[in-house]
């Protein structure tokens, strides 16, 4: 969408001049390398280097949104500020309604919970939302955050506006013939498709909805693994939402006014923009029942008649004296690189597999070709994880989109394969047509070790009846890393060459305290180390086995020795001769007295 040209001057000359340079000061506040130009609009060396985003790949394929500045008065006046109708409307320029507020801020927190490197200010979603929708058209909704009414931007159809025919058979927007922009964030069905959430845990997602919408624009300005607190960052992703750098400008601007405070309103009570991105001449005006209201207490903007002089208004025309010339009929519109895809074709994508928690060697190429096949380069291929999976691309989003080179292929960011196994697909489509696309197998297997050592070179020993003062400790690897999460199974063995399992020896303790001597179900740490539980033994002495081993085939036997009990002494035989000392029987007997 083109800049906005032609801003009605609605402040007065001496307004418009405070306003240019108070945005002059904030914008030369964002960034180091920020220059401003002589009507106080920012520009910024990163603009250029921002994504590649094609109308029908933002947020809101480019839509129409608002360009008010913020008021120049204190973001969080006090309740006094103000009086009469002067004060009630900067109250609640400066002010954000209840539930849309509460919506930002549940939003933050979550990414703050899920994506802690995106550092993503609840300030941001504020400033979008301000931009896109007037927040949520003054706060107009429900207890559940549900618009009153449907916002609807204008259809997508090409007439001075980006053209996005129909993805969704109209059940977002109602429009079956081309997109339009919905909801309070003023998101496009292909990318709600995609990028939708359930903010308040209805088990919906609904673009209607400022919980659903909030968090959706969250984790979308947070892909690609950007960080919000850097600057260049930060501008690549508000492009990303609507690639104008007026409209970088102006979120900027709110984004810095919020984050010097803000106070909540009433929702409903908001007050409601009145410039926007496409009041300029030459532009079709929004569709019926799109146009945003006008801020209450002032009348509409109303547009000249094409006439020279309207009915009623002077003198009518003089009726021509020949006859018009035909009208030429408007040339029709070229068609984009993306109207020209007949159908995509794999291009080479060898066999996509990878073992849980890895990240896959092979990434996915498409083609992109015309009925004839000829390559088409510059078209968005929109590549999507589809099943069962926790499998990711790279910032762990489970859509990815790629412009086309020259040659006409798309290369998907790498797969990040995740602790679910199976089967799954990835689907590579157009974005923005309904060309056939092509699937992608994919497969994750399961956690594997190629070699398993122990921890510590101490002799395992133990009394019979006793039990082990060292625990058993090993360390699993795979290709000489440390291999983590991976499954390990410990059994005392009968022998070497005897698998099954002994029935006499060392063994474990159950949650009962009931011998057993086979283990399953444990996991190396991330560190690729595993510590067994407590070895004991019963009254059989000798030399036992402890065998392990994991997924994958690494075995380590671990030899166990079990010593006799000591002997205890002997107790004295009572039939032994005592001690002739005290041997009564020694003694000489008393003679009696005569």
């Amino acid at each position: 969408m083109a800049a906005h040209i032609g801003r009605r001057l609605r402040k007065g000359a001496a307004t418009t001049a405070v306003a240019a340079a108070a945005v002059a000061a904030l914008s030369a506040s964002q960034a180091p390398g920020a220059t401003v130009d002589d009507q106080g609009r920012q520009n910024t060396g990163d603009a250029t280097s921002a994504p590649d985003t094609a109308a029908d790949d933002s947020a809101t394929g480019n839509s129409p949104y608002y360009t008010d500045l913020p008021p120049l008065n204190s973001p969080a006046p006090s309740p006094s500020a103000g009086s009469g109708e002067a004060g009630d409307r900067s109250a609640a320029e400066a002010g954000i309604p209840a539930t849309v507020l509460d919506a930002y801020k549940k939003a933050e927190a979550a990414l703050r919970e899920k994506k802690a490197g995106c550092n993503l200010p609840w300030q941001l979603l504020a400033a979008i939302g301000k931009v896109e929708s007037g927040q949520a058209r003054g706060g107009r909704v429900t207890a559940d955050g549900t618009t009153v009414t449907p916002i609807l931007g204008p259809q997508l159809d090409g007439n001075g506006f980006a053209l996005i025919r129909d993805t969704d058979n109209g059940a977002y927007d109602g429009n079956r013939m081309y997109d339009q922009a919905v909801g309070p964030m003023q998101f496009i069905p292909s990318t709600w498709s995609w990028a939708g959430r359930d903010g308040n845990g209805d088990g919906r997602k609904d673009p209607n909805n400022i919980y659903d919408a909030a968090l959706a624009a969250g984790h979308y300005l947070c892909r690609f693994d950007w960080d919000l607190s850097e600057p260049g960052d930060l501008r690549k992703a508000i492009l990303s939402y609507n690639n104008s750098t007026e409209y970088l400008n102006t979120v900027l601007s709110w984004l810095e006014y919020y984050r010097k405070g803000t106070h909540e309103i009433p929702d409903g009570t908001g007050a409601l923009p009145e410039d926007r991105s496409d009041a300029r001449p030459g532009v079709t005006p929004s569709a019926p029942g799109t146009t945003p209201p006008a801020r209450p207490g002032k009348p509409s903007g109303s547009r000249p008649s094409p006439s020279p002089s309207a009915p009623g208004t002077g003198s009518p025309s003089a009726p021509p004296t020949t006859p018009p010339p035909p009208t030429t009929p408007p040339p029709s519109t070229p068609p984009t690189p993306t109207d020209t895809v007949h159908h995509l074709e794999d291009a080479g994508t060898g066999t996509l597999t990878a073992m849980a928690g890895h990240t896959f060697a092979e990434r996915i190429s498409t083609r992109a070709e015309t009925e004839a096949g000829k390559a088409v380069a510059k078209v968005r291929i929109r590549f999507t994880i589809v099943g069962d999976t926790d499998t990711t691309f790279a910032g762990g989003e489970s859509v990815a989109t790629v412009t086309t080179d020259a040659s006409g292929v798309a290369v998907a960011p790498a797969l990040q394969a995740g602790e679910k196994t199976g089967a799954f697909a990835v689907q590579a489509a157009v974005a923005g047509r309904s060309v056939k696309g092509v699937p992608y197998k994919v497969t994750v297997t399961q956690r594997v070790a190629d070699a398993l050592t122990r921890v510590g070179e101490k002799e395992l020993t133990c009394v019979a009846g006793g039990e082990f003062a060292e625990p058993v400790e090993v360390k699993a690897t795979y290709g000489g890393e440390a291999a983590g999460k991976v499954a390990v199974t410990a059994k005392l063995v009968t022998s070497a060459d005897d698998p099954a399992e002994n029935d006499k020896g060392p063994y474990f303790k159950d949650v009962d305290g009931k011998a057993i001597r086979t283990l399953t179900g444990l996991r190396t740490g991330p560190d690729g180390q595993l510590t067994l539980p407590k070895l004991y033994a019963d009254g059989t002495a000798g030399t036992f086995l402890l065998r392990l081993t994991t997924a994958g085939g690494a075995t380590l036997e671990v030899e166990l020795t079990v010593e006799p009990a000591a002997t205890p002494s002997p107790d004295p035989d009572p039939s032994a001769d005592p001690d002739p000392s005290t041997d009564p029987s020694t003694e000489p007997s008393e003679t009696p007295a005569a």
